[in-house]
C-alpha cells in the first residue's frame, strides 16, 4: 500500500482536530468574550482522550476491522465541530459536552492510527513514521492556517468552526476506503479490562516506554498553552486578536518543515532517543528567545524555527513508542501514550487562560521550559534498552 492513501484519511481528520485549538478559543472571545472559556473548552476537547484510550487501544488491538473504529470516531468529532460553531447560540455547557464526546474518540485516529502506519506504508520503520509524522504537522499547519485565512471573512469563528467540521468529514470519508490489517490475534487472548490492566502495568514499569511517554506528554503542557499565549502577544503587539492564528501557523509550519526533511532523509546514525531529546532542547531554547521581547514579525520567526526541530523529534518518539511496545498492546501503548499527550495539551491550554492577560511573555517562556524539561527526562533513557518489537 503507497503512503497516499493514509496521508488522504489521517492528515484531515489531524487537521481538524489542530485547527480547533485555534479556532476555539477566537470564537469563545468573539462570542462570550471570555479566553478563559476559550481555554476551558480546548481542554475539555483534549481532556478525556486520557480516560478513553487504554479502551480505545484494546478495541482497536482486539478489533477485526479496526477502519470501523476509526471511521466513527471521525463522524462524532465533525458533528461536535458543527455543534461547537453555534457557541453563544447554543448553551455553553452544550458545546462543552459535545467538545468531550469528541474528545473521548480522538485515540482512534490520532494515536490509534499511527499503531497502523508500519503495515500501511511501505519501507523501513523510519520513513513509515516519518511519514506519520508529516501527516500529523500537515495537519497541525493547515489546521490553524485555516483559521487565520477564514479570519478576514465576517462571523469567522463560526465560519472557521464548519470548515474544520467539514475536513472531519473528509478525513472520514478517505478512512472509510483505507483497508488497515488487524494486528494478529491470540486465542488465549485476556479479556478487555485485564488488557487494560496489562496495558497500563506495562506502560508505567517499562522504563523506556516510560520515559518517552513522560517526555512526550510534558512537552505537549506547552504547546497546548502556545494558542492562548499567541492571543495574549498578538492583542499586544497588533491589537488583534486573529493575527494569533500566525503564530500557531508560524511554529506548524517549521513542524511540517521538520518532518518533510526527516521522512526525506531518515535519520539513522544518530539513536533515537538522543534525537527526541536535542529536538525537544532546541524547541524550547527557541521558544526562550521568542519570549524575550521580540518584535512580532521575529516572534512568529523563531516559534517558527521552534517547530521545525520537533519533526525530528515526533518522528523519533513514534519509533521508539515502536520498538518499546509488544505486538498484542501496541494500539494500547499508542493510544494511551498519544492521550496523555492530549490531556498534557488540555492541561496547558486550560492553566494559560487562568494567566492574567498582559503576561504572554511570561506564558512563552514557560513554554519554552516544559519543551527544556521533557528533553532532560530523555536523560533517563537505558542506553542498552532492548528492543521489545
Amino acid at each position: 500500500m503507497s503512503a497516499v492513501p493514509y496521508l488522504a484519511a489521517s492528515t484531515p481528520l489531524r487537521l481538524a482536530s489542530a485547527g480547533s485549538s485555534a479556532a476555539i478559543p477566537v470564537l469563545a472571545l468573539q462570542e462570550v468574550h471570555s479566553v478563559a472559556v476559550g481555554g476551558g473548552l480546548v481542554a475539555a476537547s483534549l481532556a478525556p482522550s486520557i480516560l478513553a484510550a487504554p479502551i480505545a487501544g484494546a478495541l482497536l488491538d482486539r478489533s477485526r476491522h479496526p477502519t470501523r473504529l476509526m471511521v466513527l470516531s471521525g463522524v462524532v468529532t465533525a458533528l461536535a465541530f458543527a455543534l461547537t460553531a453555534l457557541l453563544g447560540v447554543v448553551p455553553t455547557p452544550l458545546v462543552a459536552v459535545g467538545l468531550v464526546v469528541a474528545g473521548a474518540v480522538t485515540p482512534f485516529f490520532m494515536g490509534g492510527m499511527s499503531s497502523f502506519v508500519t503495515d500501511a506504508v511501505p519501507g523501513s520503520p523510519e520513513r513509515a513514521f516519518g511519514a506519520d509524522a508529516l501527516s500529523y504537522n500537515i495537519g497541525s499547519v493547515a489546521g490553524p492556517a485555516l483559521v487565520a485565512a477564514v479570519l478576514v471573512v465576517p462571523d469567522a469563528g463560526r465560519v472557521a468552526l464548519v470548515v474544520l467540521a467539514g475536513a472531519a468529514v473528509v478525513g472520514t470519508v478517505a478512512c472509510a476506503l483505507l483497508r488497515l490489517p488487524a494486528h494478529p490475534t491470540n486465542p488465549d487472548r485476556a479479556g478487555v479490562v485485564r488488557e487494560i490492566v496489562q496495558g497500563s502495568r506495562f506502560l508505567a514499569t517499562h522504563r523506556p516506554i516510560a520515559v518517552v511517554t513522560a517526555s512526550g506528554a510534558l512537552s505537549q503542557v506547552g504547546q497546548g498553552a502556545l494558542p492562548i499565549a499567541a492571543i495574549g502577544i498578538a492583542l499586544a503587539a497588533t491589537h488583534h486578536v486573529g493575527d494569533a492564528a500566525w503564530i500557531v501557523t508560524g511554529f506548524a509550519v517549521g513542524a511540517l518543515v521538520g518532518s518533510l526533511a526527516v521522512t526525506a532523509w531518515p535519520i539513522r546514525r544518530i539513536p533515537a532517543p538522543v534525537v527526541m531529546g536535542a529536538a525537544f532542547a532546541a524547541t524550547g531554547a527557541l521558544a526562550l528567545a521568542a519570549a524575550a521581547g521580540a518584535p512580532f514579525p521575529v516572534v512568529i520567526g523563531l516559534v517558527g524555527l521552534s517547530g521545525v526541530a520537533t519533526g525530528p523529534g515526533v518522528a523519533a518518539m513514534l519509533l521508539l513508542r515502536t520498538r518499546n511496545s509488544p505486538r498484542a498492546l501496541r494500539s494500547q501503548v499508542f493510544t494511551v501514550a498519544a492521550g496523555l499527550r492530549a490531556t498534557g495539551a488540555a492541561v496547558g491550554a486550560g492553566l494559560a487562560g487562568l494567566l492574567p492577560a498582559g503576561h504572554a511573555g511570561l506564558l512563552l517562556a514557560l513554554i519554552g521550559a516544559c519543551w527544556i524539561v521533557s528533553a532532560g527526562i530523555m536523560a533517563a533513557y537505558p542506553r542498552r534498552a532492548i528492543p521489545v518489537a
